[in-house]
């Protein structure tokens, strides 16, 4: 996918799976939704790069999750 995606982006973020699992967990604790680690990776990015300026908007999306 990332090979489709280059030429659309301006770059890429990395982050930890602490930190996804961090944003899965602010995600269920302020808004009571279900997302998977995948459709909490933008809200683990944009929390993880403070360089990021201007309005942010994260994209949460999934709900196929183990709850244990």
């Amino acid at each position: 996918m990332w090979e489709r995606m280059r030429p659309v982006t301006d770059g890429a973020i990395t982050v930890t799976l602490e930190q996804t699992r961090d944003a899965m967990r602010l995600i269920a604790e302020k808004t009571r939704t279900i997302a998977e680690g995948a459709g909490a990776l933008s809200l683990a990015a944009a929390l993880a790069d403070q360089s990021l300026e201007g309005p942010i908007v994260c994209i949460v999306s999934g709900g196929n999750i183990d709850l244990k």
